[in-house]
């Protein structure tokens, strides 16, 4: 006799993969900045497109910017952009490529002035989860738009505050699993 499978958010019922994404990562509190920046790049490159296909590319894209290391990154030249133009295995955006690029240079220039990313992204929720309702179908919030706000002054870009809103729920700073789900209010 199998276990019963555990209620999830709606979203994520729909195909393995998604499950998979939804039961071990997607809405779990995100503390470590390695993590969060390259989330980060991977909801610029999902604008418009559904989430499944960036995780079915997410090992392409790992693969492609050199494990999404920002002193790496950084490094990239037109060579670069040129190779992962070639490269099926990702989504092949120029303007999506060239801004990762541009955000490693962001990223590190944060680093130059002591800013730590992790915590640099939390203080925008007060070191802790945002409890959502699971159901409102929100888009952006106050949050998103400060947290993109403050990233686009930064140099960054892809960063608008719908994908950051997005970002904010997968990497765990709000919590909008469904008032049903298995994983909603974890962190509580």
């Amino acid at each position: 006799m199998t276990e019963p499978r555990p209620p999830r958010c709606r979203w994520a019922q729909s195909h393995p993969l998604l499950a998979a994404y939804h039961d071990t990562e997607w809405g779990l509190p995100e503390h470590d900045g390695r993590a969060l920046r390259e989330k980060l790049m991977l909801d610029g490159f999902q604008a418009g497109l559904a989430w499944i296909t960036i995780l079915r590319k997410h090992a392409a894209f790992r693969a492609g910017f050199a494990g999404f290391d920002p002193e790496r990154i950084a490094r990239f030249g037109e060579n670069d952009v040129t190779r992962l133009l070639g490269d099926t295995g990702i989504v092949r955006s120029r303007a999506n490529i060239q801004a990762t690029i541009g955000n490693a240079h962001a990223l590190l220039a944060m680093q130059a002035r002591n800013e730590n990313f992790s915590a640099f992204v939390w203080k925008f929720v007060g070191g802790a989860p945002i409890i959502g309702d699971g159901l409102t179908g929100l888009t952006r919030s106050a949050e998103s738009e400060a947290l993109s706000a403050a990233l686009k002054e930064r140099g960054f870009k892809f960063v608008g505050p719908v994908i950051v809103y997005a970002w904010m729920q997968a990497c765990g700073l709000v919590d909008d699993h469904e008032v049903q789900c298995f994983r909603r209010r974890i962190a509580a």
